[in-house]
């Protein structure tokens, strides 16, 4: 009996010390503080007196505030180089906490803005190339994958002119200004059936700093429903020609509209 009893003891003590070595513990902090007001206030003792036991209602508590559900200011930082959508090297932005840390702070592109680096970097300059304003690389990349349809009538005689293709952008969603748009030096003249979904490109510039090339193609309207040409679903995915020789190049090198793929429904 006293040897089962000491075989006992003996795998109790090593159980207990394989769980007493375990190390591998995962810790996180919790920034939790939560605010809260009694009901009903508790009454004060007289002095010199054993203070009161409270009752059931001293229990209950009105939440004042929860500091992990409330949404976290902006923090303002200083940026040490050019962050898209954001801005240029030098400037401080008011951004938030979640986008500062993940996209400026640890990949070094920033510092806080506390006075010790407002000093610091009070005359920061970098050698690299300033945008007009944040957003414009932005909007130069969309435009810059995007294919305008610019259309032409079909009976009355034409000649390309900015306001085509300032309307063309229009019906896009774009304002696009008429002293923006630099056309080919070449005319382009219709109608001409010739130029039937033939591509060519204009130079669009922002802000009167960034320039960007812009996919353009011929399409010729009637009013007329029977001299109307059908409709070709998905027609920036078809190759198209080049109207200039010259421009060949470019074009080919100029990003494409991505296609949109639809998921089909679950049978």
């Amino acid at each position: 009996m006293f040897k089962c009893l000491r075989l006992a003891l003996n795998s109790a003590a090593n159980s207990q010390g394989l769980l007493l070595t375990t190390e591998n513990i995962a810790k996180h902090q919790l920034r939790t503080t939560f605010v809260l007001k009694r009901r009903n206030p508790v009454p004060l003792n007289k002095k010199g007196r054993e203070p009161k036991a409270l009752k059931s209602k001293h229990y209950v508590y009105d939440v004042v505030q929860m500091t992990h559900v409330e949404r976290q200011p902006n923090i303002d930082i200083i940026l040490k180089s050019y962050v898209e959508g954001i801005g240029n090297a030098g400037n401080r932005v008011s951004v938030k906490p979640n986008f500062a840390y993940n996209n400026i702070l640890l990949p070094g592109l920033g510092v806080y803005a506390s006075p010790e680096n407002l000093e610091k970097y009070k005359n920061h300059e970098v050698e690299e190339e300033r945008h007009s304003s944040p957003n414009a690389p932005i909007t130069a990349k969309i435009m810059a994958r995007m294919l305008l349809s610019v259309v032409m009538n079909m009976e009355t005689p034409w000649t390309l002119k900015p306001w085509h293709v300032k309307a063309s952008f229009r019906k896009c969603g774009y304002i696009v200004p008429e002293d923006t748009i630099t056309l080919p030096e070449k005319p382009i003249k219709g109608p001409d059936m010739n130029l039937q979904d033939k591509e060519f490109f204009v130079t669009v510039t922002i802000n009167n700093q960034e320039k960007v090339n812009v996919r353009c193609r011929i399409h010729h309207w009637n009013t007329d429903l029977v001299k109307r040409i059908p409709y070709t679903p998905n027609f920036w995915e078809q190759p198209a020609e080049a109207i200039f020789s010259e421009q060949a190049a470019i074009l080919e090198n100029l990003p494409k509209k991505p296609t949109v793929k639809k998921s089909l429904p679950n049978v």
